[in-house]
């Protein structure tokens, strides 16, 4: 009897449970829908005061001006100070393809839900092909000021013997080692990349003022681009403390900000550009006219 009183009592169980899971997963449900929208709003708030984002300027200089000073006071041995360590292979030195895919995703969702036209749509995503010139020219560029600047050495245990090999290919090809003036590319591209987030993703201040469609999906994906702002803001952090010489670094990061005057801070506001971030996207408010 008691055995038949346990099976029968089966089925009711586990209906309760399952309802008691169910229940459990409406409020971890609603608990992340709220964090999600409490979260995108604050951060919106955040990025979208032109107070913080000139604040913003002075961070990144004081990291690259200061920041190698924190070398005296960190830990020579972790995990950072490696050049092979895994967030310098996977993020550092695919700084730009991160950027393209989180950045290219919020600009696609943000233009396109605030005017339904595929040509605005596409004329704000041609700034992130103007930033892949940048990035590609600039890699040139410091290419070529290293074989400039460059001379020919052979490593012996004695030190280093220089050669008269004329340039880099023939250089390496012999089997020694070319060195010159190295602008840090790695700082260029971080210090680019911050300062072009940035200015994006102040954008949704605005679009969410204006009452615009702003449901989970495009929430979440202007999230994972401040988690990603925050991230290229660490990872600068940790190439100006461990990696390059101080002069390379300042140099970097210079040619990264003037890269983002000439494009964001300047071309932009011009007519015949992809056009600043918000140009376009949001309704003017009518001026009131006074009559005598």
């Amino acid at each position: 009897m008691e055995r038949g009183l346990v099976v029968g009592a089966g089925p009711g169980a586990r209906a309760r449970i399952q309802a008691l899971l169910g229940c459990l997963v409406k409020v971890l449900l609603w608990v992340a829908s709220a964090l999600l929208y409490f979260g995108s709003e604050q951060a919106a708030r955040l990025l979208g005061s032109p107070c913080l984002r000139r604040l913003y300027h002075a961070w990144l200089a004081a990291v690259v001006i200061f920041g190698p000073l924190l070398q005296f006071h960190v830990n020579p041995r972790t995990i950072f100070a490696s050049h092979g360590n895994f967030f310098n292979i996977k993020f550092v030195n695919s700084a730009w393809g991160w950027t393209c895919t989180f950045l290219g995703g919020f600009v696609l969702l943000v233009v396109f839900l605030a005017t339904r036209r595929v040509a605005v749509t596409a004329r704000h995503l041609s700034r992130l092909v103007v930033g892949a010139a940048v990035w590609r020219g600039a890699g040139r560029a410091f290419l070529l000021i290293e074989d400039l600047t460059g001379s020919c050495f052979e490593p012996l245990p004695q030190g280093l013997l220089l050669h008269e090999l004329p340039d880099r290919r023939s250089c390496l090809a012999a089997g020694h080692q070319w060195r010159g003036y190295t602008v840090s590319s790695h700082t260029f591209l971080l210090t680019f990349c911050c300062l072009l987030m940035a200015e994006e993703a102040a954008v949704f201040a605005k679009y969410l003022a204006h009452g615009l469609p702003a449901g989970a999906p495009l929430r979440l994906v202007f999230l994972l681009n401040v988690l990603l702002l925050g991230l290229w803001n660490f990872l600068l952090l940790c190439t100006v403390i461990y990696f390059h010489q101080y002069t390379h670094k300042v140099v970097g990061a210079a040619v990264g900000t003037f890269a983002w005057y000439l494009t964001y801070g300047s071309w932009y506001h011009q007519p015949w550009s992809p056009g600043s971030p918000g140009h376009g996207l949001f309704p003017r408010p009518h001026s009131s006219r006074k009559h005598n």
